[in-house]
């Protein structure tokens, strides 16, 4: 071991420990990797445990890029891309090979506000177009499912040639531009199909979740005006059929098109229903529906637990900012393959279809629970280069227990969704033999996006991002109101504008939502509210500290849930926590309330009285835990996020 007392240095030392001393276990390089982190005072940033290689700082599509601008750094090139947004933009669009029916006048129409800003004026585009830049016979998509080794693959002159006879198709019975048509589907080739020609045809998708149940998918039908709804009758999944055309029925759905998963058990048909192969027409196709920039591609929700949810647009300049995120912070090249698992009706699916397809590369799609080894064969046969995750994913493969070292393909992870937390995406790290980095990417449906994220030209720590994302600045307000310079902890507020920054809603008042009561930057320029808590650490990192609406007050100290979560997650026996502020009858001092999902079985004293030592260590001795309660579950919203308000009404109550 070397004895430098550099923590870059001294994992670099350990590295080559752990590269002769095959099957090390990952015990002890957490071990070391927690060490170099209790070593770190508040003058030094997080221990680095990747760093980018000679030739990834040549080929790396954001250094070609930095390069060719002529910048001397990330950061100039960064800074750069917030001042001068117009070339920044128009360096993406032609990098990414933007395709126009009109070209636009300009990139940002001059002098517009910055909180309703005129991108592309004069333009006229459909964003399908720009997904099939590249070689007819390369591969689009690869697909897999559960309890079969068997690989398609369909090439993008195949997926062009779909896509356009679905439109047409649409055409042909009656959907006209501007028509709402629901996905309430699993991520599948047909999918993807339906997705692309929905959108070249002028309508516009409505994404809906096939995990919802009735109740769910009405709401989301009302709320997006859905003229059609497109559809599988049923499928299986974990060994479970789900009856996805019998929901539609229950709820009076509008004109249905069904896939049928056995073409031999065809479920029968409302009056006036279409069978999926109706519309694969083999007339002549027609070119793409052009439209504004501005023009509604697919409404997308929030994932809101009480009343209706927000219903968000998406535009064609929604699919430039994903593509750009895919293009420059998780480089993604043409020949790469990217998978993460997901849904049509969440952000990142249509966000990895433009990703994938803007940036030439090949989208590997998984049919099934992707919790278990055949999703992990599946990464292997597949070739995966580019692995997005979700930290629960990951959890679960750790406990799994049966993941091993050979996913000697995988450059780039990436993860989203949720906070994650050091020690598992160490290991997640460790799979891979440290080569490749986990890129933090954290933003919302109503960026297209991440406003913060990492990059595969910067070093990489567990769990921190390192960079607001290209395009846009953020400010973080600390509880005074005032902005903070240095490190500290602050709120989340975005400079606008950028492309894929939303600027309406169907069902709210978008000004409300997001400016109203807003303050201004250090230079007065507006922002924009976002509402997550982001610490800024030294040399350049962050991390997450959770929402603003889930801090407590803890004798007299303010803390967000997730960094008394993330403490806590260091012990093997909590597979997960939630931290709540409980005061009696909503009054008086604030009391920390811990939920607990055991890993193991333990004696309560003895774990809280555990918990109670890892606080006073690793943030504050003050922090004492008023209570612990052991749960089956946690409850969280159908993407994944934690619904701490649940938990603290729940333990209200007695």
């Amino acid at each position: 071991m070397s004895s430098s007392s550099d923590p870059a240095d001294r994992w670099k030392s350990f590295l080559d420990r752990v590269r002769e001393t095959p099957g090390m276990p990952f015990e002890d390089q957490w071990r070391e990797f927690d060490r170099l982190l209790a070593d770190q005072d508040e003058l030094k940033r997080p221990p680095v445990v990747w760093s980018p290689s000679a030739s990834l700082l040549r080929e790396a599509n954001l250094a070609q890029a930095i390069d060719e601008r002529g910048f001397a750094s990330y950061e100039d090139f960064h800074r750069w891309s917030c001042v001068e947004r117009e070339a920044f933009w128009s360096l993406v669009i032609d990098r990414l090979g933007v395709k126009f029916h009109e070209e636009p006048e300009r990139v940002l129409d001059a002098g517009a506000d910055p909180l309703s800003p005129r991108w592309l004026p004069g333009a006229r585009l459909n964003c399908v177009d720009s997904c099939f830049g590249t070689d007819p016979s390369q591969t689009a998509i690869v697909s897999g499912r559960e309890d079969d080794a068997t690989l398609e693959r369909i090439s993008y002159g195949e997926l062009e040639q779909r896509v356009h006879r679905v439109a047409r198709g649409l055409v042909e019975h009656g959907f006209r531009p501007g028509d709402g048509i629901a996905m309430y589907l699993p991520m599948t080739i047909e999918c993807v199909v339906a997705y692309l020609a929905i959108v070249y045809a002028g309508c516009f998708v409505i994404s809906i979740a096939d995990s919802f149940p009735p109740p769910e998918l009405e709401r989301r039908l009302r709320i997006g005006n859905a003229r059609g709804i497109l559809t599988l009758d049923r499928y299986v999944r974990a060994g479970k059929p789900i009856e996805l055309y019998r929901r539609v029925c229950d709820v009076a759905g509008p004109r249905a098109i069904v896939i049928s998963a056995n073409r031999g058990q065809q479920s029968k048909l409302r009056p006036g229903d279409l069978r999926w192969e109706e519309l694969s027409t083999d007339a002549e196709t027609r070119p793409s529906h052009p439209g504004e920039p501005s023009d509604v591609t697919n409404v997308l929700f929030s994932s809101g637990t009480t009343g209706d949810p927000k219903a968000i647009p998406w535009t064609h300049l929604t699919a430039i900012k994903a593509a750009m995120d895919g293009h420059f912070h998780q480089d993604i090249r043409t020949q790469d393959v990217v998978a993460w698992p997901t849904n049509i009706g969440w952000m990142m699916g249509p966000w990895l279809i433009y990703a994938t397809l803007f940036n030439r590369a090949t989208m590997a799609l998984y049919q099934g629970v992707p919790t278990g080894a055949d999703f992990l064969r599946f990464v292997h046969d597949a070739g995966v280069t580019v692995l997005g995750v979700v930290p629960s994913l990951v959890r679960a493969w750790r406990a799994l227990g049966t993941v091993d070292d050979d996913w000697n393909t995988i450059r780039v992870f990436s993860s989203t969704g949720e906070p994650s937390n050091a020690e598992d995406y160490l290991w997640l790290m460790s799979r891979a033999g440290y080569r490749a980095p986990v890129i933090e990417y954290c933003g919302g449906t109503e960026i297209g996006g991440a406003y913060i994220t990492g990059t595969v030209v910067q070093p990489a720590s567990p769990s921190t991002f390192t960079t607001p994302a290209l395009g846009l600045d953020l400010v973080l307000i600390d509880e005074d109101g005032n902005v903070t310079g240095g490190t500290g902890m602050g709120e989340v507020f975005i400079v606008p504008p950028s492309i894929g920054l939303s600027q309406r809603l169907l069902n709210r008042d978008h000004d409300e939502m997001y400016h109203a009561g807003c303050p201004t930057g250090p230079k007065g320029e507006p922002l924009r509210r976002h509402g997550d808590l982001i610490a800024r650490l030294p040399d350049g990192f962050y991390a997450a500290r959770g929402r603003a609406d889930d801090t407590m007050n803890l004798g007299g100290i303010k803390i967000g849930s997730l960094e008394i979560e993330t403490a806590l997650a260091c012990h093997p026996a909590v597979a997960e926590s939630a931290a709540v502020g409980f005061q009696t009858e909503g009054k008086g001092l604030e009391r920390l309330v811990v939920f607990a999902r055991l890993a193991e079985e333990i004696a309560l004293d003895r774990l809280r009285q555990e918990l109670s030592v890892i606080l006073a260590r690793r943030l504050n001795p003050l922090f004492k835990i008023h209570d612990l309660v052991i749960v089956e579950a946690l409850p969280r919203t159908a993407s994944n996020k934690l619904i701490r308000r649940e938990l603290r009404e729940r333990y209200a109550r007695g």
